[in-house]
């Protein structure tokens, strides 16, 4: 691999990320009395000056990038985001140790939206804007977005490849890596814009709009108020972070060719999308009985607003909460629990193993089992009209195999370092699944302040390698073992 070309595109993605630094370094300056002023200011420089570096000392000419190369490009790029990423966390000190700072940006920019702060609404409205920005940024994908820029198109296609993995690529068989790229960060931009503006309408102050809808667009989660979406005790609002939840935890492509277009392939025809719906329907309908029965509540319309918001925002990875889930039955919390393993569509911003797998799983294992009381039957393993190769399922397989492995890893390191079985193996499955909130400690209305330094750092491992989707971390430390 050639080092100089990665170091010089790592550099392009500092860039990037130091003018989202400058952005929220402007707001501070013009936010009176914003101590996040200085703090903001020389993250931005320290960035910028890492990122300029390489540009000016590495000569990229066109030289054309292999596989090996864009995967490469793509983890260290996610890294060293995250790592530089903290700075102004850090130098703002206050609950942000070195730690807690790396902690909160791995967070942000995986969209997992766990937090270790305490009091958010005592942070400055310029770095509570970074916070929200790392999110938004992670969310679309920070390869995408710094590739969209002076990048030669024969890389571009490259790096999309490595960042956009084969499964979010199915639905749209026979588009280019590149150009289903944009039609993801178009239909990102244009979600993001209209609910802005939904949120406004329904009466929420600007700042509030614009950062919770960045938030919800991204699947991240973070809010700037301690009680989260319960602050605001808007119906209004949750109705319309709700749908922006779900269509950001359905295949942008097909947003795209659905609205824009005006495609046969659309969310209305697809079957992954109306799988996923369906048991998103599913899952409020039967947590909104468990309420009434055995979570006291009284009214159906309480009921099904509180469970129609939490399994929204457990299903498509955001965490956003109205409720404290941990005092929930079990039952629901059982629900929750299988929602934040399974999780949105591929092309989304949702994390989690997502229901294109599971929905190949199944179908592969029903052919199998009809195969073999059948002799003479022959049912190719088909969805969305599209027959799938054997390659295709094994890789799905293989997938939920390695992220229920990385679960049940994560969850054995966090049970060792103290924390109770509800705890430690619910903060396994919101960490890799890029959810944020899990239940017991680590609940809806909880934070991750209280966890071992040691379940810290596991738990930043797994937001990264299940945002990057697992498969281009093991690519990766494969190519170091030559």
């Amino acid at each position: 691999m050639n080092s100089r070309v990665i170091t010089w595109y790592i550099g392009m993605s500092l860039l990037l990320v130091s003018a989202l630094m400058a952005v929220s370094c402007a707001i501070a300056f013009f936010t009176p009395g914003d101590d996040s002023r200085v703090p903001l200011l020389y993250s931005t420089v320290i960035t910028a000056l890492a990122g300029s570096f390489p540009l000016i000392f590495v000569r990229r000419s066109s030289y054309r990038l292999n596989f090996k190369e864009g995967n490469c490009i793509v983890v260290l790029a996610w890294c060293f985001a995250c790592l530089f990423g903290m700075i102004p966390f850090l130098m703002y000190g206050k609950e942000f140790t070195f730690i807690n700072a790396l902690f909160e940006s791995v967070s942000g920019f995986t969209t997992t939206g766990a937090s270790i702060l305490n009091d958010i609404e005592a942070l400055p409205k310029g770095l509570l804007f970074w916070r929200i920005s790392t999110a938004w940024t992670g969310g679309v994908g920070i390869v995408t977005l710094f590739s969209m820029t002076f990048i030669p198109r024969f890389n571009k296609r490259i790096l999309a490849g490595a960042e956009i993995s084969n499964v979010a690529m199915q639905p749209l068989k026979g588009e280019r890596n590149v150009l289903f790229a944009n039609k993801m960060l178009v239909t990102y931009i244009t979600l993001t814009i209209a609910t802005i503006a939904s949120l406004r309408l329904s009466g929420m102050e600007w700042f509030d709009a614009v950062t919770n809808a960045m938030s919800a667009c991204s699947t991240c989660g973070f809010c700037v108020r301690n009680d989260s979406i319960a602050y605001y005790d808007n119906p209004a609002a949750e109705c319309v972070l709700i749908v922006a939840m779900l269509a950001a935890g359905i295949h942008f492509g097909i947003i795209f060719l659905t609205f824009v277009k005006g495609s046969h392939k659309n969310v209305f025809k697809s079957e992954v999308t109306k799988v996923f719906l369906l048991l998103v329907g599913c899952a409020i309908a039967a947590i909104t009985v468990d309420l009434l029965v055995r979570g006291g509540y009284s009214s159906f319309w309480g009921a099904l607003r509180a469970a129609s918001f939490q399994v929204a925002s457990i299903s498509t990875t955001t965490g956003f909460a109205t409720k404290d889930t941990t005092l929930w039955p079990p039952m629901s919390m059982a629900v929750l629990l299988v929602c934040s393993l399974i999780c949105g569509c591929s092309g989304s911003t949702a994390g989690g193993i997502k229901i294109d797998r599971v929905l190949l799983a199944y179908k592969a294992v029903r052919g199998k089992v009809i195969k073999a009381t059948s002799q003479r039957v022959v049912l190719p393993v088909r969805m969305d009209g599209v027959t799938r190769s054997d390659e295709q399922v094994c890789e799905a397989f293989g997938y939920i195999f390695c992220y229920l492995i990385i679960v049940a890893l994560g969850g054995f390191i966090n049970i060792a370092c103290g924390l109770d079985f509800t705890t430690g193996v619910s903060a396994s499955v919101a960490c890799i699944g890029n959810v944020g909130p899990g239940f017991g400690d680590v609940g809806s209305m909880s934070n991750y302040a209280g966890i071992p330094v040691l379940v810290r750092l596991s738990s930043m491992v797994e937001m990264i390698v299940g945002r990057l989707e697992i498969f281009p971390v093991l690519y990766l430390l494969r190519s170091f073992r030559g």
